[in-house]
């Protein structure tokens, strides 16, 4: 019988939610000062941040109603996200354009985790 490994690493998604809006916020202070980049900067850093908080909202909802709404926010603020990191990697210079497609693959990723959660909870 072969020995079970102690490797298998349990994702916290409260954690990966708070890494994602960090790594946003990082981001989105080394863009140019542009009237666009603030307002979508505004935009993407509200949307990164709404997705992690209402995960922690679900996690303490009062009824599976209420935890299935949250988490159908959860996917729309993760959305919102991505759509915004598309923009700005997309109207910004060549050197943001790596970072940007990071943050918007994990942006889209948290998206199919949280669509997930919502088909395993009906």
């Amino acid at each position: 019988m072969a020995k079970k490994s102690n490797t298998k690493h349990v994702y916290d998604l409260e954690e990966r939610t708070f890494q994602f809006a960090k790594n946003v916020r990082i981001f989105v202070k080394k863009l140019p000062k542009t009237i666009t980049n603030i307002e979508d900067g505004k935009q993407v850093i509200k949307a990164s941040g709404s997705t992690g908080a209402n995960y922690i909202e679900a996690n303490e909802s009062l009824s599976k109603k209420d935890f299935v709404f949250r988490i159908k926010i959860c996917r729309k603020e993760s959305k919102e996200s991505a759509y915004f990191l598309r923009l700005i990697k997309e109207t910004n210079p060549e050197e943001y354009k790596d970072e940007a497609t990071i943050l918007f693959n994990e942006a889209n990723e948290l998206k199919k985790i949280f669509s997930s959660i919502i088909e395993k909870s009906k």
